[in-house]
């Protein structure tokens, strides 16, 4: 059992929790609570159960009662409640919640906007305070709309100025040194104006992928930019530190690169800063320049907050054998989720005294849901309908009132939150309330893991995918509910299982019942307008943003793209994020791809590797290096050996990202006809200090065990397949996808798994074992 922790003053340690009910957590949510989330000793084991986890973050933030007079008996009984919502998977804190909460960090708010002065000073302090909430588990995000332009006179120095993007490499290095030692890695967001002078830059500042890797980046677009879209006409530049302005641009062109560059790798994404700012609760107190590193959280500066989120899958009850939404359940769960909110926002350790006081002065909350495609699913409804539609509107009206009503309870017996006088509330005469906004759909990656539940309100992504384990296993992960329903309907076989893992989807399969295939669309499935269309209906009911990612498939068109951001426009949402599949080059694996159009690129002058096929084949080795064991994968297709992957046992460090580096350009000399004798000549002998003894003699390094396995291969009679036995495979695949390979997926790989990787507002997420990576 982790030690307890006594903080400001209360002592917890004597609530007890006296309910029964035990977590009932699938295999991937023990692994992602064992990784992240369990109190650990000194040598990384866990010293708690996943159970005495819940029961420590309910003991602790019940305790906040004590504060307002509240007795032993009643603060036990709200313990257990909060005990039971969490233990029930019915409704999961934010990580730093989890992570924290009577910890010694102590730090529990996930989401923290900090101001970025015009000056040496102001922009080194943004630097420190970002090091210190990044320590403690928080994610940044930044304006850097008050950052002079590049070449602008800096007149203590008598010299120019270098710009904003010069300026968010220097975060971005800092960011990357702090996170290696960190549970929870660091994540920043990065918004300019667009009417800045560097917006062109800023657009353009992820054009290389290897760029800004702890940034997601979004341009803030106006009302009157979007009117002189609208009339294809230019917009003035602005000065931020005279108001002058500096020049024009078309609004056209402008609009038409930020499509482009989303187009090619999902950055940046977009926020409607006028209308963010227009549902401002708080404009007399200050507007909002920036949000949280996911976009969902738009703060003022200085300012936290903390989320959690309902499970939706968990607020149904049958009748008949049908599923109905259990509103009673649902009512509940929301007054005791609000209650909990707030609570942390007394007992929270903020990491910076500035922070604190305009937190306290606004209390701001973010409950949101996870388990929405779950929940439709359940209820017999396609995400793209209007019955979707029509749900997500009646369970998020639902889940606001009653938050508002759960608010102004808090605020007779608490107080109305500090600022309450200076905010539309009060202009409009309403009763106090004790949080100036009570709700945020965030994205969930890894609580909706530990919930066993689909992520935020996004479709689901694949409903059955390969995962290549050690030793040349493959498993078929397949969605439990899918799996479920497959089963009742004496659908399910194993062999069925693989063929929908090619491709992760039903859509193609023709002997599937169409109803099956109407209720279990998946994200590529869904046309792009229906991701809209459903984070507008939530919008309409969320005081602060929606976390959504539109998906495109790999065809998708700039035009498209355009079309949904403008819709979201027209719709009333505060911001979109889309990405199209398989743009980045992080997403190395395919399933089923037809690359029979695509050609490799090749630069002018030198040989470019051939593409990736529909089907490889290999193993994974492990070797015994002096930086630990080191697994390592080699792959080939019909053409013989093509890539070569590398995992350290324990990631991090230098060696990590070396056997990643010597793994990359090993699987580049492959695909571009190097023979692979050629390539262990040049690694085998490599030496380092740090070397070990293994069967079959010395490990001198890294290098060498990659060399020494894919040697091995070789040597085993791998790597000298004959060619029409792949052909035929090919054939064989192709014909089980009906020739409809360029409709599938394309998935990144988890560095720490290899499981498929997930993007969802500009972050990968692994829901196999709870990677996450933001920018």
């Amino acid at each position: 059992m982790s030690k307890a922790v006594k903080q400001g003053g209360i002592d917890w340690t004597n609530i007890n929790i006296t309910s029964s009910v035990l977590p009932m957590l699938t295999e991937n949510a023990k692994l992602v609570l064992e990784k992240r989330y369990l109190a650990k000793d000194e040598t990384g084991c866990c010293v708690e159960t996943p159970e005495e986890m819940f029961k420590r973050i309910a003991r602790f933030i019940a305790s906040a009662d004590l504060l307002y007079g509240e007795d032993t008996a009643s603060v036990q009984h709200t313990a257990n409640s909060f005990y039971e919502m969490m233990a029930r998977l019915e409704f999961i804190p934010n990580s730093p919640t989890l992570m924290n909460a009577g910890r010694p960090l102590g730090q529990l708010a996930a989401c923290f906007v900090l101001p970025v002065e015009d000056s040496m000073e102001g922009i080194f302090d943004s630097i420190k305070h970002m090091a210190l909430i990044h320590k403690s588990g928080g994610g940044t995000g930044f304006s850097f709309s008050r950052l002079r332009p590049k070449n602008d006179m800096v007149r203590s120095t008598a010299g120019v100025s270098s710009g904003p993007v010069s300026f968010m490499r220097i975060f971005n290095t800092a960011t990357e040194t702090i996170k290696q030692g960190g549970t929870r890695r660091g994540a920043n967001m990065a918004i300019l104006n667009i009417d800045h002078p560097d917006i062109l830059e800023f657009i353009q500042a992820k054009k290389d992928n290897n760029q800004l890797t702890n940034f997601n980046c979004s341009v803030a677009l106006t009302d009157a930019f979007m009117q002189a879209l609208e009339s294809d006409e230019e917009y003035d530049l602005i000065n931020p530190k005279n108001g002058k302005a500096t020049g024009r641009l078309s609004a056209s062109y402008v609009f038409r690169l930020i499509v482009e560059m989303a187009w090619k790798n999902g950055e940046p994404g977009i926020i409607f800063i006028d209308r963010i700012n227009e549902k401002n609760t708080l404009r007399d107190v200050g507007l909002i320049e920036s949000t949280n590193p996911c976009g969902e959280q738009p703060l003022l500066p200085y300012e936290s907050c903390n989320l959690g989120s309902i499970n939706l899958a968990r607020c149904l009850t049958q009748e008949g054998g049908r599923y109905k939404i259990n509103y009673e359940k649902l009512d509940a769960l929301v007054r005791d989720a609000v209650h909990f909110l707030d609570n942390v926002i007394d007992l929270n350790k903020y990491p910076l005294e500035i922070i604190k006081e305009n937190t306290i002065a606004n209390r701001k909350i973010g409950l949101g849901v996870m388990g929405f495609a779950d929940m439709l699913i359940r209820l017999g409804i396609p995400y793209d309908s209007e019955d979707a539609v029509v749900v997500a509107e009646a369970v998020m009206s639902r889940i606001d009132d009653v938050s508002k009503e759960a608010s102004r309870l808090l605020a007779e017996g608490r107080g109305a939150f500090p600022n309450f006088s200076r905010s539309e509330y009060a202009k409009r005469g309403e009763a106090p309330l004790r949080n100036a906004t009570t709700t945020t759909i965030a994205p969930t990656g890894t609580i909706s893991i530990i919930a066993g539940t689909s992520s935020g309100i996004e479709p689901l992504f694949a409903l059955a995918f390969v995962r290549n384990v050690m030793d040349n296993n493959i498993l078929v992960e397949i969605n439990p509910l899918f799996e479920e329903i497959m089963r009742e309907e004496n659908l399910y076989s194993d062999e069925r299982m693989k063929s929908i893992a090619k491709t992760g989807s039903v859509a193609h399969i023709d002997e599937m019942p169409e109803h099956i295939k109407r209720v279990f669309v998946t994200a590529h499935d869904i046309a792009p307008e229906w991701h809209i269309r459903l984070q507008t209906a939530f919008q309409k009911y969320t005081d602060n943003a929606v976390s959504k990612t539109v998906n495109f498939p790999h065809t998708a068109t700039m035009e498209d793209i355009e079309t949904v951001y403008r819709l979201a426009y027209k719709l009333g949402c505060k911001g979109v994020t889309v990405y199209r599949d398989g743009s980045r080059e992080s997403q190395v694996l395919s399933v089923q791809r037809d690359d029979k159009n695509e050609k490799a690129e090749r630069p002018h002058g030198y040989v470019g590797p051939r593409p990736r096929k529909e089907v490889t084949w290999g193993n994974t080795r492990k070797m015994n290096t002096g930086c630990g064991s080191l697994y390592v994968t080699v792959n080939e297709d019909e053409e013989g050996l093509f890539e070569v992957f590398a995992q350290m046992g324990k990631g991090g460090g230098c060696a990590s990202s070396q056997t990643e580096a010597v793994s990359r350009l090993i699987s580049l000399a492959l695909r571009s006809g190097v023979a692979p004798e050629m390539i262990i000549k040049q690694l085998k002998g490599v030496r380092c200090p740090n070397q070990v003894w293994e069967k079959g003699g010395r490990i001198y390094s890294c290098a060498d065990a990659i060399a020494k396995a894919l040697e091995r291969y070789l040597e085993s009679g791998k790597g000298m397949r004959p060619m029409q036995n792949a052909q035929s495979d090919f054939a064989k695949e192709k014909a089980e996808t009906n020739g409809k390979g360029s409709d599938v997926v394309m998935v990144g790989v988890c560095p720490d798994c290899h499981g498929p990787l997930e993007f969802e507002s500009g972050c990968s997420v692994c829901r196999l074992c709870g990677f996450s990576r933001c920018g």
